[in-house]
């Protein structure tokens, strides 16, 4: 087991399982030593179950940054899954975050903190990171955030 994957297990985390990408995309993919990640989210409720709650009207930012953690540990069990040892990853170079939010809500920062927190909290000083964080009309799949990153790997 790898540093990082002890460092995961001590903090009390678990790698979701990963899920192959129902279009014509790819999960993940490199170039050079830089691994680009597709954009990963948590669902707030299937879409047959009617309109995704907003972030700032029905979901608070507090709760949507929960979903933006969770949406970390899915770009971790990513890194994992195309680099097969965590401890490969030099840095994590670059966040985008995408919030599900009305139109006035203006705290999306504070939501895309939860999966930032969490890169640091993980990987230490090589998960500090650029990153921007925008509000949207809408996301697939219900979901509350999607973020994708860009990594630096060994």
């Amino acid at each position: 087991m790898s540093r990082c994957e002890q460092h995961l297990q001590a903090l009390g985390l678990s790698l979701p399982a990963m899920h192959v990408p129902r279009g014509n995309f790819l999960s993940f993919t490199t170039s050079g030593n830089r691994l680009y990640l597709s954009g990963k989210g948590a669902p707030l409720r299937a879409p047959s179950e009617g309109p995704v709650p907003k972030v700032g009207r029905e979901i608070s930012a507090e709760e949507a940054s929960r979903h933006a953690r969770d949406a970390g540990l899915y770009l971790i069990a990513a890194m994992k899954d195309a680099l097969g040892d965590l401890d490969r990853v030099r840095r994590v170079i670059k966040v985008l975050g995408m919030v599900n939010a009305v139109p006035d809500f203006t705290s999306h920062t504070e939501v895309i903190d939860g999966c930032s927190n969490l890169l640091v909290e993980v990987f230490g000083d090589r998960g500090r990171h650029a990153r921007s964080a925008i509000g949207v009309g809408s996301l697939p799949k219900g979901f509350a955030v999607e973020i994708e990153a860009i990594v630096e790997f060994d």
